[in-house]
């Protein structure tokens, strides 16, 4: 049976996604349904983004947020362009402003890759098309969308899930706060001190959550954290652009890593999240990351599912379609 295009959500059409905390529960449930369908549903895919160009700048390397969106979009239909900055204008000194314009002139929407969430904020200001995050310093909204399918797929109802987050309070975590509030997830954030996630956004992300039955919050103790989770999350603990507060970092979050000491603390159905790379040793032992309880490979996977589903929802058919 073909898989039917379903009606495109307002509160994305023709939008931007810079963090999801603007967008309705509506719509996240949305993008997380077709998803999951389009893992489900046999390939050849609906090319509903046959006509569609979707421009990729990446400042930073990268390697699932690249070739999730290349094949997502190839699987759709569309064509998929990536850019450098050392291979555009705007590194020897174009304006965001006139990029995003001009850019505009020539795709149906953008994905950027970059170290400062200001200049994705500016090129979404400027432009005309849909600037989609794939990753900045403070929200990674297209992760969380694969670490919410994934926590689907295993659980179902995501209505008062235990979820523990454990190390650095940064993008990712973010990012899962706002997908937990939107969700209803009872998500829990242990961190050091100088390393605690923005407390207005925690108190936010409480306050939403708990219209759904959840909660989000932030402690310091990491056993209390994962003490009956469903769910443990983990990122790196040196991110690109942290070099050199790679010994401090590490001192500071030794005691959070996710290892199996930690998980007998969890649910004996507890599974282990990781938006990858991961450093073995670190923020997470080889043994917990390719053992049983690991789910890490199927939310990499869910990274490309996911994004198509967003693209579909942004971009409305064409008048040909």
């Amino acid at each position: 049976m073909t898989l039917a295009r379903p009606p495109i959500h307002p509160s994305l059409a023709d939008r931007s996604v810079l963090t999801l905390r603007h967008h309705s529960a509506e719509s996240i449930a949305a993008v997380l349904d077709l998803a999951a369908a389009l893992k489900t549903s046999p390939r050849p895919w609906p090319q509903w983004l046959a006509g569609r160009v979707i421009g990729m700048i990446f400042e930073k390397p990268s390697t699932r947020t690249r070739v999730s969106f290349e094949v997502a979009v190839a699987r759709l239909g569309g064509t998929a362009m990536t850019m450098s900055p050392a291979d555009m204008q705007i590194g020897r000194g174009e304006t965001i402003e006139d990029t995003a314009k001009v850019l505009s002139r020539f795709l149906d929407a953008i994905v950027i890759r970059s170290a400062s969430h200001e200049r994705v904020d500016e090129l979404a200001r400027h432009a005309t098309v849909p600037v989609v995050n794939g990753l900045t310093p403070l929200h990674h909204p297209c992760q969380a969308l694969a670490d919410t399918m994934t926590l689907v797929e295993r659980f179902g109802s995501l209505r008062g899930l235990p979820v523990t987050y454990l190390g650095d309070g940064n993008n990712c975590f973010n990012s899962l706060a706002v997908l937990a509030a939107h969700t209803g997830m009872a998500l829990v954030c242990a961190t050091p001190e100088a390393y605690a996630p923005d407390p207005e956004l925690v108190a936010w992300a409480d306050e939403t959550a708990r219209a759904k039955g959840g909660s989000v919050s932030a402690v310091r103790d990491p056993i209390e954290a994962a003490r009956g989770a469903r769910a443990i999350y983990t990122d790196v603990w040196v991110s690109m652009g942290d070099e050199a507060e790679h010994e401090a970092r590490v001192a500071a979050l030794g005691s959070y890593q996710a290892n199996a000491q930690l998980l007998r603390h969890a649910a004996d159905d507890a599974v282990v999240l990781h938006p990858l790379p991961a450093h073995y040793g670190m923020e997470i032992t080889h043994e917990v990351a390719h053992g049983a309880q690991s789910a890490l490979w199927d939310e990499a996977e869910n990274r490309m599912h996911a994004q198509a589903a967003l693209l579909v929802h942004l971009l409305p058919p064409l008048a040909a379609d």
